[in-house]
C-alpha cells in the first residue's frame, strides 16, 4: 500500500514587512524640504502672546512639538531645561521661551491638555523634563518613531529620515543652531528656524501617515 503523504502544515503568519532606514548618503541626494519661513513662525515670550498662540492653536486637533534645551558640556552638568518649547500646525509655528512665569503656566496647560495629539520624534527626554519643570503631564503625546516601528522600519527614523521617505526630500538641521545657547533671552534667526521647523515637520509626518484621519 503506498503510504498517504504527510498533511501539510500550515504556514505561519506573515510578519510585518522590515523597512530600510534611508542612510545620509541616500538622504544628501535629495532635493531640500521646504521649511516655514519667519513669516510663518511666531515667538511667544509673554503671557499675552502665549494667549494669541492658545487661541490660535485651539483650531487644530494635532500639533508638532519638540523642545530645546542649553546643551551642557560639563560631565555630571544637569540640564535646566527645556528652555523652548515648540508647537506647530500644517501651515504655522509658535516658539515658546519659558522665562516668564506666566507664558510657562499657559504652555503647561497646552501640553497637559487632552484630545489634542502632541506629535514628535525623541520626546522621552522631553517629557520628563517638562514634567520637572512645568509641573505636568503632557498628555496625548505621540512618539513618531514608534508608529515608523510598527509599519516595518527598524531603527529609528528621526526627522530627516521620516521626511526622505514620506516625502522624497531632504530635510536640513543646523548644527551649529542645535547646539547654541537656547536660554539666550534674545533667540536669533536661525535658532527660530531651526526650533520651529523640527516642530512643523512632525506635523507634516504627522497628517502623512494618515494618523489625523484617527485621532
Amino acid at each position: 500500500m503506498t503510504a498517504s503523504p504527510p498533511p501539510r502544515r500550515p504556514h505561519p503568519p506573515s510578519r510585518t514587512a522590515h523597512h530600510a532606514t534611508p542612510d545620509k548618503d541616500q538622504i544628501a541626494l535629495l532635493d531640500p524640504f521646504e521649511r516655514l519661513g519667519t513669516d510663518r513662525i511666531t515667538l511667544v515670550s509673554t503671557p499675552e502672546q502665549a494667549d494669541k498662540a492658545c487661541n490660535a492653536l485651539a483650531a487644530a486637533s494635532a500639533w508638532g512639538f519638540d523642545t530645546e534645551s542649553k546643551p551642557t558640556f560639563v560631565q555630571g552638568e544637569e540640564s535646566d531645561g527645556p528652555h523652548i518649547v515648540q508647537l506647530a500646525t500644517l501651515d504655522t509655528a509658535w516658539v515658546f521661551q519659558l522665562h516668564d512665569p506666566g507664558c510657562r503656566a499657559r504652555v503647561a496647560e497646552l501640553l497637559a491638555l487632552h484630545g489634542v495629539t502632541k506629535a514628535g520624534f525623541g520626546l522621552g527626554d522631553d517629557t520628563k523634563r517638562i514634567q520637572h519643570k512645568l509641573g505636568v503631564q503632557p498628555a496625548d503625546v505621540l512618539e513618531l518613531n514608534t508608529v515608523f516601528r510598527q509599519r516595518g522600519y527598524r531603527k529609528d527614523m528621526g526627522v530627516k529620515g521620516a521626511v526622505a521617505v514620506l516625502f522624497n526630500k531632504r530635510f536640513i538641521k543646523s548644527k551649529k543652531a542645535a547646539t547654541s545657547n537656547w536660554a539666550n533671552p534674545l533667540l536669533t534667526e536661525s535658532q527660530l528656524v531651526y526650533a520651529a521647523n523640527d516642530a512643523y515637520a512632525a506635523a507634516r509626518v504627522y497628517h502623512a501617515l494618515g494618523l489625523s484621519a484617527s485621532a
